[in-house]
């Protein structure tokens, strides 16, 4: 693995390098905004430093192995990646000195070995990277990574290390490759040439309107975008009042739409806006109808007369059970591109299921939701932060 720190005058400068520098695949392990120091940082800007890393690729030798390497171009190269790997080393030695029969596979006899035992010796050396990615597995599986995908990863890095890897690495390893299947945020980007439609999908109760406040919030003080509001959720006043008390507070129009027609006649009405963020009532999955009604909203919007950019996103909350989650989504799969968003991370413990859920998709996370405070709580999907939870370090 190659890990480099990257800076830049904004995020995108600094991710642009990395890009540049390690290719496509770099991965973003960590984002800090550096303040200036000295005398004169007043006539100086902040900036932005990024560590990313990208796995190296196969050597064309005839072990056909792939070595993980950290490349330091100076003392504080890697300082980001070692900080947010420090508690997980901590807890992986602390649970190996627990661990009579690793230590006894570490504790090599120093001593003249005799050739007829010469063998022994590298089966016990090999075996110790067995005992460190067996340790990690239990890891991931105690923080509710289903034991298939713990499986899975551990496999993929087992067969990529050298026979004799230090645990440094095989963790790091194993951290960076949660990091690629989680993969990069897929949030909405303004499209300068036509109005972006975000069309939210989900059962009830997972915290729809909340997360479209958010958003709306975000885009229309960070971005000063114009931002419009449709909701179909007649099913509940409640719904209706409240995405109606968000856009009387952000000053932005919305309207309630009960059929596909109407929807259609919305859409064409906020043309010349931005984003338009569409919430829906809550559908069980289990219901046909209601399903076919979500469906032909969604297909109004195609049918406008005006051009959009249409993104569908189905809002899962973190707490559903993982079955439910897998069949919610595979209903809600007629909808097109599907990019998840979870909800209430900050009422569960682990976030094992996200990653489960990605790996059995193979849809994107756009955003996570950890609270009701608008629009503080959300932010883009942290996958650093997931993989360091995932192996038993703090948040």
């Amino acid at each position: 693995m190659i890990v480099k720190k990257f800076q830049g005058a904004t995020e995108n400068d600094a991710i642009l390098l990395a890009k540049d520098e390690l290719g496509p695949d770099a991965v973003v392990l960590n984002i800090k905004t550096m303040k200036q120091r000295g005398v004169f940082r007043m006539f100086k800007k902040d900036f932005v430093e990024i560590t990313a890393a990208v796995e190296e690729k196969k050597e064309e030798n005839t072990s056909n192995e792939k070595k993980f390497v950290i490349q330091e171009a100076d003392s504080d190269k890697v300082d980001a990646i070692e900080e947010k790997l420090d508690s997980l080393h901590n807890m992986l030695r602390s649970r190996l000195e627990e661990d009579k029969t690793v230590k006894n596979v570490e504790t090599l006899d120093k001593k003249e070995e005799p050739e007829s035992v010469a063998e022994d010796k590298v089966v016990k050396t090999e075996n110790k990277n067995e005992k460190y990615l067996s340790l990690i597995r239990k890891v991931l599986v105690e923080n509710e990574v289903t034991p298939e995908y713990a499986e899975q990863i551990i496999s993929e890095v087992g067969t990529s290390l050298k026979k004799e890897t230090v645990i440094d690495s095989i963790l790091a390893a194993v951290y960076q490759k949660i990091v690629l299947k989680l993969g990069e945020p897929e949030n909405i980007i303004l499209n300068k040439d036509k109005p972006v439609v975000a069309f939210f999908a989900g059962p009830t109760g997972v915290g729809k309107t909340t997360t479209i406040a958010k958003i709306a919030s975000t885009f229309k003080l960070t971005n000063q975008a114009r931002v419009a509001l449709i909701t179909s959720d007649t099913y509940r006043i409640a719904a209706v009042e409240q995405l109606t008390t968000y856009a009387s507070i952000l000053s932005v129009p919305i309207k309630v739409v009960y059929t596909p027609l109407e929807m259609k006649e919305a859409i064409d009405e906020f043309a010349d806006y931005d984003l338009i963020l569409v919430d829906t009532a809550g559908r069980s999955h289990k219901n046909l109808d209601q399903c076919n009604e979500l469906l032909d909203l969604y297909n109004a919007i195609k049918q406008s007369e005006t051009e959009t950019e249409l993104i569908p996103f189905l809002v899962l909350s973190a707490t559903t059970r993982l079955k439910d989650m897998r069949s919610i989504i595979e209903v809600h799969k007629a909808l097109g591109e599907l990019r998840l968003i979870f909800t209430k991370l900050d009422e569960t413990g682990c976030v094992g299921d996200i990653l489960n859920i990605v790996m059995y998709s193979k849809l994107p996370v756009a955003y996570t939701t950890f609270g009701q405070n608008v629009p503080e709580d959300i932010k883009k999907l942290d996958a650093q932060a997931i993989a360091k939870q995932l192996l038993g370090g703090n948040e």
